[in-house]
């Protein structure tokens, strides 16, 4: 039997059952593998761009007896996926910038799709701002902690009123953060996560502010106008962020 890590159970765990997933930038297919022995998926992709990966998915399938109901396909990003062929995308293990680049390049092929399970490594704005600009709900957030790292999965589904509940959601949690929070904190930061954070959310984010200062004493050194001007941004995001942290911290149970 498979035995997933933390961080790919959270992405299986959300996977509605019944789907035909396609998991772009499958490395060893062990997603779909796992989702089709427990008889979550009744179809699967498993897509990979390089040829390791890729040889490495079709021998992990045929070793679990699963080539009838997982298709293992070479090629980049969604240009694997047929229109209509799968209702639930993965893409996992990404920079935020290439998981956008990925949708953006194959949206036509997300006609059908009604779920997106995405897990960016870095730029986690940049995927939360390019679903809201395209009109996915912002559904659901998760953090935590797996081998020593700290994961995201942005779960986004496809629906009529997205546009309307996003800017709710948005609305809602800026001001329960303190009220007149900028957008793109929130957006930076994660609405879902920021009103309900678990521990991994404040780990995060006390690491993330300890990389900030050290980027900032850097600049400090800098008589360059564009460092210097940088430098002024930098603090007023740390500053907005402190309060942030501070604020959860004081509202939460």
């Amino acid at each position: 039997m498979i035995k997933l890590s933390e961080r790919l159970a959270a992405i299986a765990s959300r996977v509605p059952a019944g789907a035909a997933l396609a998991d772009i930038g499958s490395d060893h297919a062990l997603l779909p593998c796992y989702l089709a022995e427990q008889g979550i998926v009744r179809t699967a992709i498993a897509g990979e761009i390089n040829e390791g990966p890729y040889l490495a998915a079709c021998e992990q399938v045929r070793q679990h007896r699963l080539q009838a109901r997982i298709s293992v396909r070479r090629g980049d990003g969604l240009s694997v996926l047929h229109t209509g062929e799968a209702d639930v995308v993965v893409i996992a293990g990404m920079g935020g910038g290439t998981i956008v680049r990925i949708l953006a390049d194959g949206k036509e092929k997300l006609a059908y799709v009604r779920r997106l399970l995405l897990q960016p490594n870095a730029g986690e704005k940049l995927v939360r701002e390019w679903l809201i600009a395209q009109g996915w709900l912002l559904a659901e957030e998760t953090i935590l902690l797996d081998g020593g790292k700290i994961y995201e999965v942005i779960v986004a589904d496809c629906h009529p009123q997205a546009r309307r509940l996003n800017s709710a959601l948005l609305a809602q949690t800026g001001a329960r953060i303190g009220g007149g929070q900028a957008e793109d904190l929130v957006l930076e930061m994660g609405p879902h996560l920021l009103a309900a954070p678990p521990p991994a959310f404040f780990a995060k984010w006390e690491g993330e502010l300890i990389k900030r200062e050290k980027v900032m004493a850097g600049l400090k050194r800098s008589i360059n106008p564009h460092a210097q001007r940088k430098l002024a941004l930098m603090k007023e995001q740390t500053r907005k962020i402190r309060e942030v942290l501070q604020c959860l911290q004081t509202v939460k149970p």
